[in-house]
């Protein structure tokens, strides 16, 4: 799956180089190319989402969360079509599906790659506190997209920026958590040392035994 995705990356990138290299050359900026842009860039954006979630599925940690994510991000990419190919058609309420099924695409990759972190107990309460942030964030995200006339209130903008904050910032220091798990435990020279006089004079009493037997 994530091969799929790393591969569809390649070629979208490739192929929106070729076409941005044409338009340069040919100097014909026309409707129809900036649609075949517009795909590209498409593709790309959902390749990257299913790259993030795909990682995560295959790492065999929190299925359900990076398979619903490579669903969302192939759904969303699909649905952006609709928009830059038959865009007559598109009323409000499908512009709005397109802008949630993106959202939770979006949010589903990012934490699908902040659940790879392996961190110590000392520092696992950053990500069911990040899963929090990032699901509050895009409730109300998505409650601004369906209902926007009922919050008018300054305190809802507020509320996203907090979270907002809070999110980015998490998000941050997971990397940096995950990295300070990874460094060994603090040696004890003292029980070492302890240890070692235990072993020898354990060493030392079989020796005596053997010489007894002898």
């Amino acid at each position: 799956m994530k091969k799929i995705f790393l591969n569809t990356l390649i070629a979208s990138i490739s192929l929106s180089a070729v076409i941005g290299i044409l338009v340069i050359l040919i100097g014909n900026f026309g409707e129809f190319e900036t649609r075949v842009l517009a795909t590209t860039f498409t593709v790309a954006c959902a390749s990257i989402l299913g790259l993030a979630s795909g990682a995560a599925y295959e790492s065999g940690r929190l299925r359900a969360l990076p398979l619903a994510g490579i669903i969302l991000s192939i759904v969303a990419g699909l649905s952006w079509f609709l928009i830059i190919w038959n865009s007559q058609q598109t009323n409000e309420y499908v512009a709005k599906s397109i802008m949630s099924v993106t959202l939770l695409a979006a949010a589903a990759a990012h934490l699908s790659l902040v659940s790879l972190a392996r961190l110590d107990s000392r520092f696992r309460w950053a990500i069911p506190s990040v899963f929090i942030a990032i699901a509050a964030l895009c409730g109300l995200t998505l409650s601004l997209i369906w209902f926007t006339d009922a919050f008018d209130s300054d305190i809802t903008f507020r509320a996203l920026g907090v979270l907002s904050i809070v999110g980015a910032a998490l998000t941050i220091v997971i990397p940096i958590f995950h990295k300070l798990s990874d460094q060994p435990a603090e040696i004890d020279v003292a029980k070492i040392d302890a240890e070692i006089a235990r072993l020898k004079e354990k060493i030392a009493d079989l020796e005596e035994k053997k010489a007894g037997v002898s």
